[in-house]
């Protein structure tokens, strides 16, 4: 072929074609809004008070975009525990909290540590809610304790920060493993970012809007140490690391699709060159995705809208961008987005090879590597007459035909899409009410989940948890139980009150009934 400039405009439009924004809802995301209904469920064996806060993050959180080849390869979660606060060093503690929060905190200060971006958590504060005004009062903690427990059990495979678990392994609709993260919550954006707010910014990104929301967020502290203070007898256990996801999300979400594509092309291409991994496993990998966040967060920042958009070439974009981290592996750095002083590359580790590699991609390079890696693979996702089109696409004419019958296929297929992951959502949302304990806590995490996708699937969850109750009273002989009419009342009928008006009634009346009697509900006041 030729025309390379054709050709990389060719893989280009095919990207875009195929790349769209996702049938509704992504296939996703159903299960990791179940993912935090179940997680929801869980408390620490010594208290059965404590409640854990989950927030989907990673993939199914940052992208909004839905590409042929998948873009997610495990669900991420993280969780805070509603009875744990970090505050930065010095901060007075807080009087008021969100209504996730238990009655007793236990605020904890964050220390900074000799390396920039990992901390240490102090005990300094108890907080009691008081019945009057919903206000905390605190009291000191006079003595030094650091907090160095997380709540996994012991048997959990755990990575990092992460504890990895299999959703649906024996389920031909889903199966992807799950990665739980441990953090607690700071509600104050921490001063080791203190500068990022107020950066300068050339191109006017992040706008205000968003800057303003990523600072109120504030961030997370995860439990996990440097790579040079994990086998330290106090460091290893007690060391901790700020965590930005929930800035990276809203950041990410705020990107152009094109800039959206242009990561999940990167991604693509560091996993398929095995550039995430170490040669025999011996060894930390050089880079991670984290790294492709990184560089593209700085690439959003420094370049202008222009070269994202003008004479759209997204090979160009992406074989540019994998020279900037060429150039990053040289230098062994990689500044953190938030954090000025902190290098996310170990100077320990270098790999000329990997570094010359990445130098040496061009257009030329990344479009044929694109066709064969990428778009190759889409191709076996269709059906043969259009995957035998790959069998010789020698010419420009011919690799345009075959490219042009696989977006037409993917657009034909839409709807099709749409009911396997509307019948899939289903499926999963019934069949994981039956199996696991429905709570108020995870109702309203249900409920929460499910209408950030669509409010359809939280009508439909509700819909399903009334039927579970009804089964649950019809087998019981105490007939309703405190519990299950707590999820009704509370929770439930409320979202539905224009059309629940009698119903709502009949279950105040029982609930008014088991307070004072103690004893089943008569027929009489069910019928």
């Amino acid at each position: 072929m030729s025309d390379e400039g054709g050709v990389s405009r060719i893989v280009t439009t095919f990207l875009l074609n195929t790349c769209r924004l996702p049938p509704w809802p992504s296939r996703h995301d159903v299960p990791a809004a179940v993912i935090c209904g179940i997680l929801a469920t869980k408390h620490p064996v010594t208290n059965k008070e404590v409640e854990y806060i989950p927030l989907i993050t990673g993939s199914v959180a940052e992208f909004y975009i839905e590409p042929m080849l998948s873009h997610v390869g495990d669900i991420d979660v993280m969780f805070h525990v509603n009875t744990l606060l970090a505050i930065p060093r010095g901060h007075p503690p807080p009087t008021q909290l969100p209504a996730e929060f238990h009655k007793y905190v236990k605020v904890y200060e964050i220390i900074d540590s000799h390396l920039p971006g990992y901390v240490y958590l102090e005990l300094r504060y108890f907080l009691t809610q008081r019945t009057d005004n919903g206000k905390y009062d605190y009291t000191e903690y006079s003595g030094r304790l650091s907090l160095s427990k997380v709540f996994y059990r012991h048997h959990a495979n755990i990575h990092g920060p992460a504890v990895t678990y299999h959703y649906n392994e024996k389920s031909k609709r889903l199966r992807l493993s799950v990665d739980v993260v441990c953090c607690v919550r700071c509600l104050t954006w921490p001063p080791q970012a203190a500068d990022w707010p107020t950066r300068h910014r050339n191109y006017g990104w992040p706008d205000s809007p968003t800057l303003d929301r990523v600072v109120s967020n504030g961030c997370d502290v995860v439990h996990v140490a440097h790579r040079l203070c994990r086998q330290h007898e106090v460091m290893g256990k007690c060391q901790w690391r700020l965590s930005f996801s929930r800035a990276e999300i809203a950041l990410i979400n705020s990107w152009m699709p094109v800039q959206q594509i242009a990561y999940h092309i990167l991604r693509v291409y560091v996993k398929t060159e095995r550039l995430t991994e170490s040669v025999d496993n011996s060894e930390p990998a050089i880079m991670s995705n984290y790294h492709i966040k990184t560089l593209m967060l700085w690439a959003c920042d420094l370049k202008p809208r222009s070269w994202w958009t003008e004479n759209l070439n997204l090979v160009r974009i992406c074989a540019e961008l994998l020279n900037t981290l060429s150039v990053w592996l040289s230098d062994a750095r990689c500044p953190h987005y938030f954090i000025n002083n902190c290098n996310l590359l170990d100077t320990s580790f270098s790999d000329a090879a990997v570094t010359s590699k990445l130098m040496s991609i061009d257009e030329t390079y990344l479009s044929t590597w694109l066709i064969n890696n990428y778009i190759g693979r889409c191709a076996q996702l269709c059906p043969s007459y259009i995957s035998r089109l790959f069998d010789d696409i020698s010419a420009s004419m011919k690799l345009h035909k075959a490219i042009s019958e696989i977006v037409h296929w993917r657009l034909r297929n839409s709807l099709y899409e749409l009911w396997k992951t509307v019948e899939n959502a289903e499926l999963t949302i019934a069949g994981n009410v039956s199996l696991h304990s429905i709570t108020v806590h995870s109702c309203v995490y249900w409920m929460k989940e499910l209408t950030k996708i669509d409010k359809v699937f939280c009508v439909y969850f509700s819909t399903v948890v009334m039927l579970y109750i009804a089964r649950k009273i019809c087998l019981s002989m105490n007939g309703f139980s405190d519990d299950l009419i707590d999820i009704l009342s509370t929770v439930l009928l409320p979202n539905f009150r224009p059309y629940c008006d009698v119903l709502y009634s009949v279950l105040s009346r029982c609930k008014t009934e088991l307070n004072t009697s103690h004893g089943c509900v008569t027929a009489e006041v069910c019928g």
